[in-house]
C-alpha cells in the first residue's frame, strides 16, 4: 500500500511483561478517528482523514492511490480544488502568443466558459461537465464554428492542467464528449455588379480599399495598414508585411494573421486606382505601437486613413462607412428611423477576398497559388473552404474523357 492509516482514537503502548496493550488516547472519541497517510511522488507527506468505522474506506482510498501513482495518473488532492477559472487565469498569464490573440481567448472565456464552468474544481471535471456545457452553447445560438473555438479553448486548458497535474484526463476528449460541429455552409462568391456597386457607394477617399481586397485579396486589417512602400508598381507586386489590430479598443501595427509576410501579384488595374488615390489623397503618417500596446513606436505612410487623419478602426468602419455602402448597393435594407443596419456578418469586408479567389480560380489558378495569395496557413483550409468554385474543373474532366472517346472511335488509316 502506498502509505499507513493511523488510529488517533487508540495508541498501542508496551506492558510490563513487555507484551503491547491498547489504550485510549486523549482524542478518543473526538473528530475523525482515522488518518491514512502517503508520500507524494514530489517527496512530500499527504494525508486524508476518515471517520468512525471508515477503515475500509480509507485503505480503498490510499489503494487508489497507490494505483494512479502506478499508472502516472496522480493528482494531488489539494491541488485539484483550484478552480477552472483561477487556473484559467494563470494559463493565460503564460501564454506567448500575441496579445491579440490572448485578449480574443480571454474574451471567450469570460463570456462562455467562467460563468458555467468557472467555479468548478478542476478535480471535479467528468464529460458530462463538458456536455452539459456544450448544450448550453448551442441553446444559445451561437454559430457552430464560433461554439468549436470556444470548446478548443476550454480544451487546451483542461489539457495544459492534466500536463501540470491538476487533473487526470482532460474530459473534453472523452468519447462521449463530441466538440461542436462547424456551421455548414458553402461560400457565394460577390457578383463583379455588386463589388462595382459597393465601390461608388464608398466615400471617395476611402473607394480604393474596394479595388486592394477585391484586386488582391487583403484582409480588412492588412488594407487599413498598407504603407505606401509595400506597394511596387513597376515590379507588379504587392507586399503584405503588417495590419491595423485592435487590442481592448487600441489600434497597433502587427504583422498579418499567423505572422505570414507575402507578395500578392498587383494588377496594373489596382495599381491605376491606387496612384488616382494618393493624387487625389495624399497618405499620412500614422505612428502606433508595434504588436502590443507597450510595443516600439512605429510610423508608417499608410495609403488610407479616417476623415480626420488617425488611423482606420474597425468597428467604426464597419458601423459608419462600410454598412452604409451596403445599403447603397441594397446588399443590405436601409434602416428605418432610430434602427441600426441589419447584422450581415456574410457581407463583411471578408466578401471582397472570397471574390478575388472566385475569379482567380474561375481562371484556372492552382489551389496553391491562391492560398498563398490570400495568407492561409494550410492550401487544405484553402481548398475546403473554396473547392465548389471550381466548375472548371469539371469542364476539363468532361471534355478529357469526351476526347479520349473520339479518338478511340475514329476509323484507322492505316494501309
Amino acid at each position: 500500500m502506498a502509505g499507513h492509516i493511523q488510529d488517533r482514537w487508540y495508541k498501542t503502548v508496551p506492558g510490563p511483561d513487555g507484551t503491547s496493550t491498547r489504550v485510549k488516547t486523549d482524542r478518543h472519541g473526538i473528530g475523525m478517528r482515522y488518518r491514512a497517510r502517503y508520500i507524494a511522488p514530489d517527496g512530500t507527506e499527504k494525508s486524508k482523514s476518515f471517520p468512525d468505522k471508515a477503515k475500509r474506506k480509507a485503505e480503498t482510498w490510499l489503494a487508489t492511490i497507490e494505483a494512479d501513482m502506478t499508472r502516472g495518473q496522480y493528482v494531488d488532492p489539494k491541488a485539484g480544488k483550484i478552480t477552472f477559472q483561477r487556473y484559467a487565469a494563470d494559463w493565460l498569464a503564460s501564454q506567448t502568443t500575441d496579445p491579440a490573440t490572448r485578449s480574443a481567448v480571454e474574451m471567450r472565456l469570460r463570456l462562455h466558459a467562467f460563468p458555467h464552468l468557472g467555479a468548478r474544481p478542476l478535480a471535479s471535471f467528468q464529460p458530462s461537465h463538458i456536455r452539459s456545457w456544450i448544450r448550453v452553447l448551442e441553446d444559445g445560438g451561437a454559430a457552430g464554428s464560433y461554439r468549436r473555438v470556444i470548446f478548443g479553448n476550454v480544451s487546451a486548458v483542461l489539457s495544459a492542467a492534466v500536463d501540470d497535474g491538476y487533473l487526470a484526463r482532460n474530459p473534453c476528449r472523452a468519447g462521449s464528449v463530441r466538440p461542436p460541429k462547424p456551421t455548414p455552409g458553402r461560400v457565394t462568391p460577390w457578383s463583379a455588379e455588386r463589388v462595382f456597386a459597393i465601390r461608388r457607394a464608398m466615400p471617395e477617399r476611402l473607394r480604393a480599399m474596394i479595388d486592394v481586397g477585391a484586386g488582391c485579396g487583403l484582409r480588412q486589417g492588412e488594407i487599413f495598414g498598407l504603407p505606401v512602400d509595400d506597394v511596387d508598381p513597376l515590379a507588379g507586386v504587392l507586399h503584405v508585411t503588417q495590419q491595423i489590430k485592435l487590442l481592448n479598443g487600441r489600434p497597433l501595427f502587427a504583422p498579418p494573421k499567423n505572422g505570414k509576410l507575402r507578395d500578392v501579384p498587383l494588377p496594373d488595374s489596382v495599381a491605376f486606382a491606387l496612384a488616382e488615390h494618393l493624387t487625389a489623397f495624399p497618405p499620412v503618417e500614422i505612428t502606433l505601437p508595434w504588436a502590443r500596446p507597450d510595443g516600439p513606436p512605429v510610423t508608417k505612410l499608410l495609403y488610407f486613413t479616417g476623415f480626420e487623419g488617425g488611423a482606420l478602426r474597425r468597428n467604426d468602419f464597419n458601423a459608419h462607412v462600410w454598412k452604409p455602402a451596403l445599403a447603397a448597393a441594397g446588399v443590405i435594407p436601409v434602416p428605418g428611423p432610430g434602427e441600426r443596419y441589419k447584422e450581415s456578418r456574410e457581407d463583411g469586408m471578408h466578401a471582397l477576398r472570397h471574390f478575388y479567389a472566385s475569379v482567380l480560380l474561375d481562371a484556372g489558378e492552382s489551389i496553391k497559388a491562391v492560398s498563398a495569395y490570400l495568407g492561409h496557413a494550410d492550401p487544405g483550409f484553402t481548398l475546403r473552404t473554396y473547392t465548389h468554385l471550381m466548375p472548371a474543373s469539371e469542364t476539363r474532366t468532361r471534355k478529357a474523357v469526351d476526347r479520349l472517346y473520339r479518338t478511340a472511335r475514329k476509323p484507322s488509316t492505316a494501309p
